[in-house]
């Protein structure tokens, strides 16, 4: 015999029924709300202007780079040149001109020794931020112009050929011109003592001929090479560039 359901208990069971749906019915916009507030902070982060800037850096940033103090603390390690530069381990300073930059020495070029002074400003031609670049290219020329510059220079061979060789080999454009002017430069002093040195700094130059935009100037530095190593560099150079053609042609 079954018992009969009392009013009381159905009333009771659909009154706890229908607030349990009502309590997940209004906490539902809650929860809805909730995500899309979520959602809205995780676009807006990563649509902000900073996290752009990472992502894509400005045209500005190219033309405008950071001005480099020599003598300021910088965040990576400076590079050889640069900290012998601070330390003022290079004696001259770049003096900044209204049309031209020029070096200022502390003492006249021909008093100071080329060990290792000439050296530091070879390894300087593979600097490529200013004002290194400008310092180590002009300082390397002026002091190859002192009337003595040929005895002070020749004992150091050894050593400068493989700092000009870097110099020559490296991927910048600026850093591979600078070397090549270098290279002259010592040639214009050293004369047919380079010849011993030469094959060594030619593979630099015969791939860099393949580039159409330094044909003529390598070209040029060849044949003043030539021009100051006599005709036993005109055998290197055919050796390793069959295709230059000799001054003398």
């Amino acid at each position: 015999m079954q018992k009969a359901e009392c009013p009381g208990d159905s009333v009771r069971l659909s009154s706890r029924v229908t607030g349990n749906y009502n309590q997940r019915t209004s906490a539902s916009p809650q929860i809805k709300h909730r995500t899309a507030v979520q959602r809205s902070k995780s676009s807006s982060s990563a649509s902000s202007p900073e996290s752009a800037r990472k992502v894509h850096p400005r045209p500005s940033d190219k033309l405008n780079p950071k001005t480099i103090n020599p003598f300021g603390e910088q965040s990576r390690a400076p590079s050889a040149f640069a900290a012998v530069y601070s330390k003022g381990g290079v004696p001259c300073r770049l003096v900044h001109g209204s049309v031209k930059h020029r070096l200022q020495w502390e003492c006249p070029p021909e008093n100071l020794p080329f060990d290792p002074l000439l050296i530091t400003l070879a390894e300087g031609l593979r600097e490529t931020k200013h004002p290194y670049t400008f310092v180590s290219k002009e300082g390397f020329k002026e002091l190859l112009l002192v009337q003595d510059a040929p005895e002070k220079a020749l004992p150091l061979l050894p050593r400068l050929i493989p700092v000009l060789k870097a110099a020559l080999a490296h991927s910048d454009d600026g850093v591979f011109e600078r070397g090549v002017n270098a290279l002259v430069q010592l040639s214009v002093v050293v004369g047919p003592s380079l010849n011993d040195h030469l094959k060594h700094l030619l593979t630099s130059l015969s791939k860099r001929l393949r580039d159409k935009k330094f044909k003529e100037p390598i070209t040029s530095a060849l044949q003043k090479l030539e021009q100051h190593g006599g005709s036993e560099s005109l055998i290197i150079i055919k050796a390793k560039i069959p295709t230059y053609c000799s001054i003398c042609c």
